[in-house]
């Protein structure tokens, strides 16, 4: 079962889709007000796993709870207890602000005497007030991000499923969104967000890494960073990055080259080392270094480590 502290809870869930196992066999809790990171590629298990978390799908076996209901045995309730916003908004674009808040009010049941004054609450939550009137399809990307976040909180549910919720909206809009993610969090609500914003993933209380169907890391931002001790990061900016990849790629002490932005991040055991050798390496080729720095690793960085040492179990 779920204690007063824990929100939503997963034991040894499982589900499959013939001989294909989606999602195999994990385990994790989120506890109330927390905003709980979801992340990995494409085919991880995810939507999946969200999906299950949603009392839309049955899992093959194990068990979770969503705000002490069973998904399994009560998905109706569970239905009720939560909020969702996909990537897409899940708004209707003729119709009007105003309208779309009064369409959700009805389908989340919220009581008649309650909804003008939750109507009110998501355009002032929303700071849409003056677009109230406003076909839907005129707003910009991120007031009709906000819109959606107001519509799933519409019935007050003390848990908020954020699918790619800030996806093709510009960056001013996203860390707007999550100022309010953050306001929310503050006051109560539990948040299970999936992004494929790496930056992003530095926001979260906690993280999990999902990949191949398994959580293969699950912690705070920093811890997960913890992880990469015994190695330093370096980025590389150089005349010709593909060339640089290759020839340094198996060297002595150089453990990972990767492409990130214009440049490369170089992975080593000891930059203090590392520097002149790559160096002499990328001279002897004829490639022009423009800047080699010791850097802070980011969550990316992490991830794409991870993700390679679970490849080599494979191998």
């Amino acid at each position: 079962m779920i204690n007063a502290d824990c929100v939503i809870k997963v034991e040894n869930l499982i589900k499959k889709f013939g001989d294909f196992t989606a999602v195999d066999n994990i385990s994790f809790t989120i506890k109330r007000g927390e905003i709980f990171g979801f992340l990995g590629p494409n085919g991880a298990g995810k939507s999946t796993t969200i999906r299950i978390l949603c009392g839309l799908l049955s899992p093959t076996s194990g068990s979770a709870w969503v705000s002490s209901y069973d998904v399994a045995a009560e998905p109706d309730m569970v239905k009720k207890n939560i909020g969702y916003m996909s990537q897409k908004f899940s708004l209707y674009d003729d119709l009007t602000v105003e309208e779309n808040i009064n369409f959700f009010s009805g389908i989340y049941g919220v009581p008649y005497n309650l909804r003008s004054e939750r109507k009110e609450y998501v355009l002032y939550m929303a700071g849409i007030q003056e677009h109230r009137t406003t076909m839907t399809r005129f707003l910009a990307g991120g007031w009709k991000q906000r819109l959606a976040l107001g519509c799933a909180l519409l019935h007050q549910p003390p848990v908020l499923f954020l699918d790619e919720p800030t996806s093709g909206v510009d960056p001013i809009a996203r860390r707007e969104f999550w100022e309010l993610i953050y306001q929310l969090s503050e006051s109560g609500h539990t948040i299970f967000v999936t992004t494929h914003y790496m930056d992003e993933a530095e926001y979260c209380h906690r993280l999990a890494l999902m990949y191949r169907g398994k959580i293969i890391a699950e912690g705070t931002p920093g811890s997960l960073k913890e992880t990469l001790r015994g190695r330093s990061l370096m980025y590389l900016d150089c005349s010709d990055p593909l060339e640089s990849m290759r020839v340094l790629e198996g060297e002595d002490g150089i453990l990972d080259v990767a492409v990130f932005g214009g440049g490369l991040h170089v992975t080593v055991q000891n930059p203090d080392i590392a520097a002149p050798q790559i160096q002499n390496i990328l001279r002897q080729h004829g490639i022009k270094i423009g800047s080699l720095e010791t850097i802070q690793p980011l969550m990316e960085d992490v991830f794409v480590a991870m993700i390679e040492e679970e490849d080599k179990k494979l191998l």
